[in-house]
């Protein structure tokens, strides 16, 4: 493991308060399924947001050139990067950190962490959400070292057959390899989810409903043919896992990776330091939500943690394998499957390729939280990014890590109109974007919802009789009226994508 040293923050922490709006990107060619939608919030145990869509854009101005002693551009560059996030309303409060190919590292921070909570410093604890999934990952790829599991086992087998019955397609059962690639042909979430607080979405979800929704659930597609992002999947996985060690999700990961990196500030169950230093999350309204609670499904997003802690995850993953622990977590990042355009996947790693490097990463979000960790593995330089808002931050750490990979632009603004009943009527339906991805639209109280397979209803807001917009996410939705007066499709507007629904 490389000798990783913190140097003091060399920069005076800014105090500036924002009300945020959503800006959030989602990769192209990989369907979000894994993102679970509240209210005005648009909360998820996030896969990708990404970079990878953005890559067809102009890059926004990029900061100075670096010195050729190190890789990463200078504290003040970073820090008018990240200002410039909380000064556009893009950001709440950001803490970035970036490690060097010697294990050094820069900590710096922007904007604000929130009422009543420390100022903004190595030691601030946020949500991780779905980079818990990397930690799940290692530890499948530990207990096949350690011969307590094999990657093509199924599932079923560490789990009680008469509680459950995992679902099969075609003679073939879902392995533990399906699903640290998303190839398991489970749905992104359980439709039996149907939380009692919205704020709070997953804190009373069991492991009887999830045995449930498994053992009545009909897989629509091939196990192994396509990915599909589940976080009910790496949930479950988190879960057989823990049963074949004895004990909880949390202390299996305890046991097994964080006391071995010395990651002290990082668990499921706040600590008391954890606590103290634990930064308040914000919707894209700028307002304080709630922490999440993640008991059935800790594997696919529970984790908390904090800068400290997080460059010492990245230091443990590049370099030269030092430890046992080091080196299942190379082999976490071996390839094994492609996962949509310029984009492969390891062990739920995702392994982004950029001309001729590559970078490693996964991100996360929760209610108020958006975060990223990634390093490229041939130069050994690593960044994250943490973030106490519904804003996306993937751009920044991609960039930070390869200035090939450009900064996402600022969303458009637009202006909500009025549209009558009458109008908005003639747009509900179902319309087919993908064959097992569909998306109903709803009127509800005057006003519509575009609700996805898997997810819940979001409002979706008129700027003409036609085109609307979301505002949990950088994305517009167009209704295609033929001459008759008829709709005939919809196209969903992201990321530079118009992706057409026909109307069912």
């Amino acid at each position: 493991m490389k000798n990783l040293s913190t140097r003091p923050f060399s920069v005076e922490w800014p105090a500036t308060t924002t009300i945020d709006h959503a800006q959030e990107t989602s990769m192209r060619h990989v369907t979000s399924y894994g993102r679970i939608k509240t209210g005005k919030a648009l909360i998820s145990l996030l896969l990708i947001a990404a970079i990878v869509a953005a890559c067809s854009r102009q890059p926004a101005e990029a900061p100075a050139e670096q010195s050729p002693q190190r890789h990463f551009p200078s504290d003040a560059d970073i820090q008018a990067l990240i200002q410039s996030r909380v000064d556009e309303n893009r950001a709440t409060g950001i803490v970035v950190g970036v490690m060097e190919a010697d294990g050094s590292t820069r900590i710096l921070s922007a904007g604000e962490p929130g009422p009543g909570a420390q100022p903004f410093g190595p030691r601030s604890v946020f949500e991780i959400g779905s980079i818990t999934k990397v930690f799940t990952s290692i530890l499948l790829a530990d207990m096949v070292a350690k011969g307590e599991v094999s990657l093509d086992d199924p599932v079923a087998k560490y789990l009680p057959e008469d509680e459950v019955t995992i679902p099969s397609r075609n003679d073939r059962e879902i392995t533990l390899l399906d699903i640290a690639t998303h190839r398991s042909a489970l749905p992104g979430m359980p439709d039996n989810f149907t939380p009692a607080d919205d704020t709070n979405p997953y804190a009373d979800y069991t492991v009887e409903q999830m045995y449930d929704f498994l053992s009545k659930h009909e897989l629509r597609r091939d196990i192994g043919a396509a990915p599909e992002y589940s976080n009910l999947a790496v949930g479950l996985l988190g879960h057989a896992l823990a049963r074949v060690y004895g004990g909880s999700y949390e202390d299996l990961v305890r046991e097994r990776i964080l006391e071995p990196l010395s990651m002290n500030n990082t668990g499921i169950t706040l600590s008391d330091d954890m606590q103290y230093w634990l930064v308040k999350g914000h919707n894209m309204d700028g307002e304080v939500v709630a922490n999440w609670d993640i008991p059935t499904l800790a594997g696919a997003g529970a984790l908390r943690s904090d800068m400290n802690d997080m460059l010492l995850f990245i230091a443990a993953n590049t370099g030269p394998a030092e430890t046992p622990l080091e080196e299942v977590m190379r082999d976490s990042h071996r390839r094994r499957n492609d996962f949509g355009e310029n984009m492969d996947i390891g062990l739920n790693w995702l392994i982004q390729r950029a001309g001729d490097d590559t970078v490693i990463w996964h991100n996360g979000g929760t209610g108020g939280y958006r975060t990223f960790a990634g390093f490229d593995p041939e130069s050994g330089v690593g960044a994250v990014v943490l973030t106490n808002s519904n804003h996306g931050s993937d751009d920044i750490g991609l960039h930070l890590i390869n200035s090939d990979i450009p900064l996402a632009l600022p969303p458009e603004e637009h202006t909500e109109i009025e549209v009558s009943a009458e109008v908005l009527e003639r747009y509900v339906g179902d319309y087919q974007l993908a064959p097992n991805f569909v998306i109903t639209v709803t009127l509800q109280d005057a006003a519509l919802f575009a609700q996805a397979t898997g997810q819940q209803n979001i409002p979706i807001f008129p700027e003409s009789e036609t085109e609307f917009f979301y505002k949990v996410v950088d994305a517009q939705i167009t209704f295609v009226v033929d001459d008759s007066g008829a709709v005939t499709q919809l196209i969903l507007h992201q990321n530079g994508a118009d992706m057409p629904a026909p109307k069912q």
